[in-house]
């Protein structure tokens, strides 16, 4: 039996050809399992890569949601009864009836802020906004002013001290006397003679919380604003005793009382009448000290200025001739003088000025020798400097005060 041409062996030259193509063929193989790896890690990285879009585009789903929602309103529960509950809407002050549930119902009370959707349904509760409003009034930090650094009022620096720094620092000389210690202090004088000052020295010697606020602040657009921010910032003083309210421009809030009818000075007194009740009203006020300032001490208000609201009414005056010459000497510490320079002729040379006048006075002499190329401060330069601040202070031109 013949063999067929399937059972002949192939010739060498063909055997040879067809290895050739099975390595190329593998090391095809191999380049194509090297683009798939790295194809699927391409993948990989798409999905990753997907996920933190599919997340941002959520994000952002979530937060174009929450814009086109209604706003919620701030109101303030007045009462609950049977049928609901009172609120007052803030800012246009319309008061109205609404549905709480019985859960909200446990957790409400009067004067807790609350947000309303657009039917005046109660949505959720708010945290009382005493840290926001008034916290920021808080003094953090202790000012860097010490009664070492004012000058010429030391008889006033004393009664502040009896009234306000030694009940906080040694309230037991109240106690063994017998006596209640002042409840508070009333500085008022022409501008620029220390009262602001002597607050800052008083929250820089005591440990006690120190709470600034200006007049101006508590005066408000709506009407019960200004009244509640005095409810808040006594009530964290209370949380916070012992404190020290200090009200500066203490006019703006507390001037007499008129028949004026404006919608603007009604709620002017109404926000003085609170500030009185928090002063010395039916509730006790607690370890507070209050200090006030005023430059205008003639438009003060009789009820804000009797005993148990203000118990001392401190007069700071321009300073004398000694006081000038020891603000001179406070101001130039650090400044580098020269020999020909004498304060007690300087203090005597301009007559009526204030402690914040010496200060400038200084302040541009200094500015007079760098203008010079100096680090000298001459004589001359603080009579320059006094001619400077007088012109400045006259919008014509004409000196009325000058140096003799």
């Amino acid at each position: 039996m013949t063999d067929t041409v399937d059972d002949v062996d192939l010739p060498y030259d063909q055997g040879a050809s067809m290895q050739k193509k099975i390595e190329t063929l593998q090391e095809r193989l191999e380049v194509l399992e090297s683009q798939n790896e790295e194809m699927r890690d391409k993948l990989l990285d798409a999905n990753a890569e997907n996920n933190k879009y599919q997340q941002k585009l959520e994000r952002l789903t979530h937060e174009n949601k929450k814009l086109k929602q209604s706003p919620l309103f701030v109101a303030t529960v007045q009462e609950l009864n049977d049928d609901g509950a009172i609120i007052k809407q803030h800012g246009n002050n319309q008061e109205a009836l609404t549905e709480v549930t019985d859960e909200m119902r446990e957790d409400l009370s009067p004067d807790d802020r609350v947000a309303v959707n657009n039917s005046l349904s109660i949505v959720k509760q708010l945290n009382d906004e005493t840290d926001v409003r008034a916290r920021v009034m808080q003094v953090d930090q202790s000012p860097d002013v010490t009664f070492s650094d004012i000058g010429g009022i030391e008889d006033q620096m004393d009664e502040v001290r009896e009234t306000v720094e030694m009940p906080l620092i040694n309230p037991e000389m109240f106690e063994d006397v017998g006596i209640e210690p002042p409840s508070g202090v009333l500085l008022h004088g022409p501008p620029g003679t220390g009262k602001t000052m002597l607050a800052k020295a008083v929250a820089n010697e005591t440990d006690a919380t120190f709470i600034k606020m200006a007049g101006s602040e508590l005066v408000h657009k709506f009407i019960g604003e200004g009244a509640k921010l005095v409810r808040d910032l006594f009530e964290l003083a209370r949380q916070e005793e012992p404190a020290v309210v200090f009200i500066d421009e203490i006019d703006a809030i507390a001037a007499k009382r008129t028949d004026s009818k404006t919608s603007g000075d009604a709620e002017v007194q109404r926000t003085m009448m609170q500030l009185l009740s928090e002063m010395d009203g039916f509730d006790d006020r607690g370890d507070i000290r209050i200090i006030a300032a005023t430059n205008r001490f003639d438009m003060l208000d009789r009820a804000i200025l009797r005993p148990g609201r203000f118990d001392r009414l401190i007069e700071v005056p321009n300073p004398d001739i000694e006081g000038r010459e020891q603000i001179f000497q406070i101001h130039t510490r650090s400044m580098n003088i020269a020999a020909d320079v004498e304060f007690s002729d300087l203090a005597e040379q301009i007559e009526d000025a204030s402690g914040a006048d010496v200060k400038a006075i200084c302040t541009e002499a200094g500015m007079f020798a760098i203008r010079d190329d100096r680090t000298e401060v001459q004589m001359a330069d603080f009579h320059d400097a006094w001619t400077k601040i007088q012109q400045d202070e006259t919008e014509d031109g004409d000196v009325s005060k000058t140096f003799a």
